[in-house]
């Protein structure tokens, strides 16, 4: 894989796309919104023991102990190969 994509292109896609964004807007995951977090629907295990952090741009389940890039939860959404989450967040990105 690393080999298809350029390691800087791939830092972007992953950093670049607010997790937050990918989760309302780009993915239409289920949300509630708490005073200091947002909860999503854990694509893996459906809880909503989640938190998502703007500093790192990842997302994260206590429940399942999954943590997810941008491309992570792509890939699960969709269930996709990484190559296809990387092309649909790429397309995604203007």
């Amino acid at each position: 894989m690393a080999d298809l994509y350029p390691t800087d292109f791939l830092r972007k896609i992953r950093n670049q796309i607010p997790i937050e964004k990918v989760i309302v807007t780009v993915l239409n995951i289920e949300v509630r919104h708490s005073s200091k977090w947002l909860r999503f629907r854990c694509p893996l295990c459906y809880s909503f023991h989640t938190a998502t952090n703007r500093n790192t741009n990842l997302a994260r389940c206590f429940d399942c102990n999954k943590n997810f890039n941008p491309i992570d939860l792509v890939m699960a959404v969709g269930q996709c190969s990484f190559v296809e989450a990387v092309e649909y967040l790429k397309s995604k990105r203007h």
